[in-house]
């Protein structure tokens, strides 16, 4: 037996040492279109011997994310129950009060079934260089599914079974699937973590009419798929919200991202090195969900696009390249209303400031920012509602007397629910309330007394300065008088003197 081995193994490398010998002078004295027809050929009757075919599905595709495969990601999550001869398991939970997720470990194989064809997935994983320009660590992770299966079935494949996953993974997603917000890092990519918010309309301290346009702008937006086709624009909607600090514009953001069932993207701007990672951000944003830009007025400088070109008019060619390396309002503006903007459907564009007035108003216009929410101080219809939030009460006999004050004063939302949250006993909140609103007003008496004194004293000085302009110009004017009166008495004495001269001589 052991000389039919060695035999063996030693035919087995003079073959293949033959076909090394052959492949190198193929490459070396056959034509490269000769070389290309061979592979061709070889590739083609090495698919017709091959009788299970392969389709890759990859989680980006260029700079956007693949929705196939969320949809596989979440049709496989259902499945792997029946499948729990796997080795390797990865199991994820967002919190502690949420169900595991079970999911595919890298490298590991389940088989699926449907309509009597067998479809076997596996989940690969490979390690990516970046470009030495970009900005991060520069590696990250690249992720496929990869579905096999007979290749008589691969028509099953295509046009039966991937719907059907697209579609099961529809229906999952809108009966199980909690929110999402990503947040940028890494210059040009997203990571997320589930948004527990649990902000809502109802529990929203804002008056009802307000609250009341807003969900009918956001249900309006959400039908009118075929309108923005008919109209020609962009499927997408832009608010602004603006106000003082403490004033609810995050809680009013995570309300209407419950409202829609819309995962947030979080773009922090001053984590953002150049226009051209702005624009892979964005466009690797999904369908369905809200570009939230928080504080835009002071995370980045944007400059109005007229200063851009003169700079950049000025500028050598150094200093040019670091312009165009930099995030501005034309990057910002291109993506919002631009050729950029229809790289995505029923998308919400959020902007948040607590300064309205410093903004550009390139940014304000209909178009960009559609509705403008402004998000005040406290009212007694939000007071009730944070009453009932926190206490669960209707009415207290405080109430008059707290929306008495609120009339008088001005405090936030934050301030009101922060004294109503200090004590679960609600006679003791309310009556801190109270205390903080007295003391607020008294506050705001004294900052009024002491203005109106400055005030008043500003007022004296200014008529205090202005009757000594008018004495020392009284006196001015009398030395004036005395010196032409002096000048005039002196010509006389002078003509008189030279009358009696004359009259001596004569």
């Amino acid at each position: 037996m052991a000389p039919s081995y060695d035999k063996t193994i030693a035919t087995a490398a003079s073959l293949a040492a033959s076909l090394m010998l052959v492949r190198s002078l193929a490459n070396e004295l056959l034509p490269s279109e000769v070389r290309d027809a061979l592979s061709s050929a070889l590739a083609s009757l090495r698919s017709r011997m091959t009788w299970r075919h392969t389709i890759v599905i990859k989680e980006i595709e260029g700079w956007c994310r693949n929705c196939v495969y969320d949809a596989v990601e979440a049709y496989l999550a259902t499945r792997i129950n029946a499948n729990l001869n796997m080795e390797r398991l990865r199991v994820s939970s967002a919190g502690a009060s949420e169900k595991m997720v079970v999911g595919m470990e890298a490298g590991e194989e389940m088989p699926d079934v449907y309509q009597g064809a067998e479809f076997k997935w596996c989940l690969v994983t490979r390690e990516v260089r970046a470009d030495t320009d970009s900005v991060g660590d520069g590696a990250h992770e690249v992720r496929s599914y990869e579905v096999s299966f007979h290749k008589r079935h691969k028509e099953k494949a295509l046009k039966e079974y991937l719907p059907f996953i697209v579609a099961a993974a529809k229906a999952i997603n809108d009966q199980e699937r909690s929110l999402d917000i990503y947040m940028n890092e890494h210059g040009n990519e997203w990571s997320s973590i589930v948004l527990h918010h649990p902000s809502t309309f109802d529990t929203l301290a804002m008056d009802m009419t307000q609250k009341r346009a807003i969900v009918d702008d956001l249900d309006r937006f959400i039908k009118r798929k075929d309108y923005y086709r008919r109209i020609g624009k962009a499927w997408k909607r832009g608010y602004l919200l603006y106000g003082p600090p403490g004033t609810g514009k995050s809680s009013l953001i995570a309300a209407i991202a419950n409202h829609l069932r819309f995962n947030i993207y979080d773009l922090e701007l001053t984590g953002v090195d150049s226009n051209s990672d702005l624009r892979r951000l964005l466009v690797g944003m999904t369908n369905r969900s809200i570009l939230v830009v928080e504080d835009i007025d002071c995370t980045i400088e944007l400059k109005q696009r007229e200063e851009d070109d003169k700079e950049h008019a000025k500028s050598n060619s150094t200093e040019k390249k670091k312009a165009e390396d930099k995030v501005t309002l034309s990057g910002l503006l291109n993506f919002i209303d631009g050729l950029w903007s229809t790289s995505g459907e029923e998308r919400v564009i959020i902007f948040t400031t607590n300064y309205k007035e410093r903004l550009d108003p390139a940014l304000l216009r209909p178009g960009r920012m559609d509705m403008h929410i402004h998000m005040g101080y406290c009212t007694t219809e939000a007071f009730r509602i944070l009453a009932n939030n926190y206490h669960s009460i209707d009415y207290h006999v405080t109430y008059p007397e707290i929306e008495a004050l609120i009339e008088e004063v001005t405090v936030t939302p934050a301030e009101v629910a922060e004294v109503l949250m200090r004590n679960d006993n609600t006679d003791v909140a309310l009556h801190d309330l109270v205390e903080l609103l007295k003391l607020k007003k008294k506050d705001a008496t004294e900052i009024e007394t002491e203005s109106k004194q400055a005030e008043e004293k500003k007022d004296a000085n200014e008529i205090k300065t202005q009757s000594m302009q008018v004495d020392e110009k009284k006196i001015v004017d009398e030395i004036k008088t005395e010196s032409v009166q002096v000048e005039k008495k002196d010509d006389k004495k002078v003509v008189v003197k030279s009358e009696f001269t004359e009259n001596e001589s004569g």
